[in-house]
């Protein structure tokens, strides 16, 4: 079965509604854009908007299937990172 939405553009959500499909605060979604530590955005006209797909690819770098994964990824917390974190040793 094809997906209705091919060929249609990317839907994009302003922070609010991005923060509630995450699950997450508007602040803590803020503050992952201020860190650099959050999904891709884009700044259109003054407006920030986010992707669905950014949304769910940013989420899966955290996908586990236990605790001891050590193929997962890291979605850093909302805060300034250190140099080891940043990779910048």
């Amino acid at each position: 079965m094809s997906n209705p939405l091919t060929g249609l553009p990317p839907r994009l959500l302003r922070t609010k509604e991005a923060a509630r499909f995450l699950g997450i605060s508007i602040r803590t979604l803020e503050k992952h854009r201020t860190y650099g530590t959050g999904p891709t955005y884009r700044k259109i006209g003054g407006r920030v908007l986010y992707a669905v797909e950014d949304l769910q690819a940013w989420t899966a770098i955290g996908a586990r299937k236990s605790t001891r994964d050590k193929t997962a990824g890291t979605v850093f917390p909302a805060r300034p990172l250190t140099p080891e974190e940043r990779g910048d040793c």
